[in-house]
């Protein structure tokens, strides 16, 4: 029997390397987003702190500079989380480009796959008509050595 040798098997493995690499670009984008999310949480945190500071100081002898310093934190704080949330919504672009990449990578590499599929399916096909072909044109050969056997036997 015949070896199958895809003719595309060069492009299939191109695709299923860059499927590969965007799959990583994804993954690593995921964590970016996660990381930045996780910024914002510290950055809440201590905005958090902040206010619950700034609560305690008013409640004490009040000293107007540590006020404004507190609230100055506070605003501070606000224009962080600002940041950080327009970093949040950056990163989860890049997701987002990162996964639509891998979809279509993912749909190129699932479409030669198919072609390969039904190249082998042909291939097969060919083989077995093959294989046929052979059987029968030895079953004709054998028949026809008996035939042949049997009419030298009647001539003697």
């Amino acid at each position: 029997m015949a070896v199958f040798r895809y003719k595309m098997q060069g492009i299939l493995d191109i695709k299923e390397k860059l499927e590969d690499r965007a799959k990583q670009e994804f993954a690593e984008a995921n964590m970016r987003l996660d990381a930045e999310k996780k910024k914002l949480d510290e950055l809440q945190a201590r905005k958090f702190y902040y206010m619950q500071e700034g609560v305690k100081l008013r409640m004490e002898l009040i000293d107007v500079r540590k006020i404004r310093e507190n609230k100055m934190a506070v605003l501070k704080m606000d224009e962080y989380i600002a940041d950080q949330m327009r970093e949040i919504a950056r990163a989860a672009k890049a997701v987002e480009k990162a996964r639509a990449a891998l979809q279509e990578l993912m749909q190129e590499r699932k479409a030669h796959e198919k072609l390969k599929e039904n190249a082998f399916e042909e291939f097969m096909k060919d083989e077995l008509a093959a294989e046929s072909k052979e059987i029968d044109q030895l079953t004709s050969y054998t028949y026809g050595q008996k035939l042949l056997e049997e009419q030298n036997v009647r001539n003697m």
